[in-house]
């Protein structure tokens, strides 16, 4: 089941949700050859992706990390590696995984842009995005493996979007004809517990490097620091406006 919409209109345009889902895309076809060229694809993950043992200077220089069609990322100590947090922020390593966040930030991003602005919602993202990989950084701080993708960012908009709008109906898509509305603190609660249940065995194999696959960790620490800071990016008269169009109307809301 995936989000497609919510029952809660916004007073502003998302300009820096649109902004933002503009620059992956871009990211994706100019950067990355939208995954058709996989020279492109895979020198994109190595050079500009997230490595742990790089930021952490943990793993050994030259260490291969194999990724396919005869290619390997072999750690190194360039000085890009210290902005490949907010580097890998924006590429992705597939259509499904691009689609997928771009999904959800559509969703949840224009709502809680929309009680912050522009500029303090990228502000946000980014703090959000950036907790996120430092989470997933401290769990595997000798890995060699690269991490890419938008998600650890948008799982801090979804936490964000939990403290201001719990009640706020979500639509969501069970494929592959069924539609359903739940509140979004039931939605936003059960995809956090799932996260937290997928990474659970990460943490008990001892002699396992728990960046592989999907760092879902990462996407804990993203959706924690949302819950954490929403409140202090958002705007107060935006809050309190809002609040009180929902008070007037009968509406109850938590913010």
């Amino acid at each position: 089941m995936f989000p497609i919409g919510d029952e809660n209109p916004t007073d502003n345009r998302p300009l820096m949700t649109w902004t933002i889902l503009g620059l992956m895309g871009a990211t994706w076809l100019l950067v990355q050859g939208a995954g058709a060229d996989g020279t492109a694809l895979i020198k994109s993950v190595c050079e500009l992706g997230l490595v742990p043992g790089e930021v952490t200077r943990m793993a050994p220089v030259n260490q291969a990390v194999p990724m396919g069609q005869g290619w390997a990322c072999l750690v190194d100590r360039s000085p890009v590696n210290w902005l490949t947090p907010v580097t890998s922020m924006f590429l992705h390593g597939g259509w499904g995984h691009l689609l997928g966040n771009a999904l959800f930030l559509w969703v949840f991003g224009d709502n809680v842009e929309d009680l912050m602005g522009p500029r303090r919602f990228l502000s946000f993202y980014l703090v959000c995005g950036l907790a996120a990989g430092a989470l997933h950084v401290a769990l595997s701080p000798a890995s060699p493996i690269p991490t890419v993708g938008a998600s650890g960012a948008i799982s801090g908009v979804m936490g964000g979007y939990l403290v201001l709008f719990p009640r706020h109906r979500v639509r969501m898509f069970f494929p592959p004809i069924f539609f359903f509305h739940f509140p979004a603190w039931l939605v936003l609660l059960w995809w956090f517990a799932l996260q937290v249940l997928a990474g659970l065995p990460q943490l008990t194999m001892l002699h396992a490097d728990p960046s592989g696959g999907v760092a879902v960790w990462a996407h804990v620490g993203g959706f924690v620091a949302g819950v954490l800071l929403v409140r202090r990016f958002a705007l107060p008269d935006r809050l309190a406006r809002r609040l009180a169009r929902q008070v007037s109307g009968g509406a109850r809301a938590y913010l």
